[in-house]
């Protein structure tokens, strides 16, 4: 069938970003800081993405262990959370609704102009530039004009509906499984002796857990005797499609309802824990790939690459979870990815060019769906490198709409973004 339908123009901005999540919040906030105009659309009812709606229980670390890299937006958003744990902590456990409060009076006291529960569901896109953005409000449809967009959809979505090339998955097209995050409470963390993984297999053959999913990272626990779960994987979900993601949701509820018997049975510290609640999202950890004028690859994080046109640098591990139950799929795990970690004080840079895609001229993308291979997305999808990406990308549209005003993000000088970054604390 064929639907048209009249909608308003809402707003003429200078950048709008798609995803309201830690990449989305930083390009944002860079950008009106740097006196542009700026809509953020958020689909959920809170900013934060992952770290909030998604209830991921703990930020990757900010540092290489010598200096903080995730500096600017990212460590300034650190700074008001989790006051207790040290900035330098390879783990830090997210108070999902604090960091909610946060987010929100940073927001409120910037200029960006935001809307919750809005959800893009088009672009308009000609000559290689984008135009507009159509957006579903409560109970609305309605258009959003800009001069540079900022894809942090994390999935990719603004720059696959504007046509752009997109890769996914390994050679299979088979991504990383999901998990449904969590909330726990009644741990006795004075209590607590071993792995928490170390009775799956015992589980899994006296019936308790339907899969025995060896690659457990468990229950981030909290002082007050609270844990955030990043417990089980959901296998073979599409992060693409509806129906899929509609079972991965399910499958995540019925396995979390598993964990908290095997916990209570098998595990010291946690014989009277409760599951509190469960995140309205899938934590998804790879999608979609924007293909961008240079695509970060493992050959540059074992050299730890340095690049001329460099906007931060960051360290965190590739970390590519396991295909399925197998043992022999752990073991590979182990074999080939185990070793890819760095040793205090090392680190890799980030080029702008990962930054733009292909396919547009007025076009950024920031955070988990940013130019890399699958082993270099691994390493930079965490919160911190989203932090890192989305502040360079909302600092580039604003240079992109001040030099020559058309948006031309390849027209940015180098030598003013990085002067940019620097003062805004961005370690190059």
């Amino acid at each position: 069938m064929l639907y048209q339908k009249e909608i308003p123009v809402r707003d003429e901005v200078d950048v709008f970003v798609a995803g309201g999540g830690p990449a989305g919040i930083a390009a944002a906030l860079a950008a009106s800081r740097a006196g542009k105009r700026v809509f953020l659309a958020e689909a959920s009812g809170a900013f934060g993405g992952l770290a909030t709606t998604g209830m991921v229980p703990a930020f990757a670390t900010f540092g290489d262990g010598v200096r903080l890299l995730c500096r600017g937006i990212g460590e300034e958003i650190r700074r008001q959370v989790s006051v207790d744990v040290p900035l330098m902590a390879r783990w830090t456990p997210i108070h999902a609704e604090e960091l909610k409060r946060v987010l929100d009076a940073m927001m409120e006291a910037s200029t960006v102009r935001y809307a919750l529960f809005t959800q893009l569901i088009d672009v308009i896109a000609q000559d290689r530039s984008m135009t507009t953005a159509i957006l579903h409000g409560k109970e609305e449809l309605f258009a959003v004009k800009a001069k540079v967009f900022i894809d942090c959809t994390g999935d990719g979505t603004l720059c696959a509906m504007g046509g752009g090339r997109w890769v996914m998955g390994d050679e299979n097209g088979r991504v990383m499984p999901a998990t449904l995050c969590s909330q726990w409470a009644d741990i006795r963390g004075d209590r607590i002796d071993g792995r928490q993984d170390a009775c799956i297999e015992q589980a899994h053959r006296e019936g308790v857990l339907s899969q025995a999913d060896r690659h457990l990272p468990g229950i981030q626990l909290r002082k007050d005797g609270s844990g955030g779960g990043n417990v089980g994987h959901v296998f073979d979900v599409d992060p693409l499609d509806t129906a899929s993601l509609t079972q991965g949701m399910m499958a995540g509820r019925k396995s979390l309802a598993e964990y908290e018997q095997y916990y209570r049975r098998y595990r010291p510290g946690f014989e009277e824990v409760k599951l509190i609640a469960t995140a309205d999202m899938l934590g998804i950890r790879e999608s979609r790939r924007i293909v961008c004028d240079y695509m970060l690859s493992l050959n540059d994080f074992l050299a730890r690459e340095n690049f001329d046109d460099e906007i931060g640098r960051y360290c965190y591990p590739v970390d590519i979870h396991v295909k399925s139950t197998e043992p022999e799929e752990l073991e590979r795990f182990e074999r080939e990815y185990r070793s890819l970690r760095y040793q205090a004080g090392e680190s890799y840079g980030i080029p702008y060019r990962c930054l733009i895609p292909v396919s547009f001229d007025n076009v950024l993308v920031a955070g988990r769906c940013l130019g890399a291979d699958r082993q270099m997305q691994a390493s930079l999808r965490v919160m911190p490198g989203c932090f890192i990406t989305g502040q360079a990308a909302g600092t580039a549209a604003a240079l992109a709409v001040r030099e020559g005003g058309n948006g031309q993000v390849r027209a940015v000088s180098y030598a003013a973004l990085a002067d940019a970054l620097t003062a805004a604390g961005a370690v190059l």
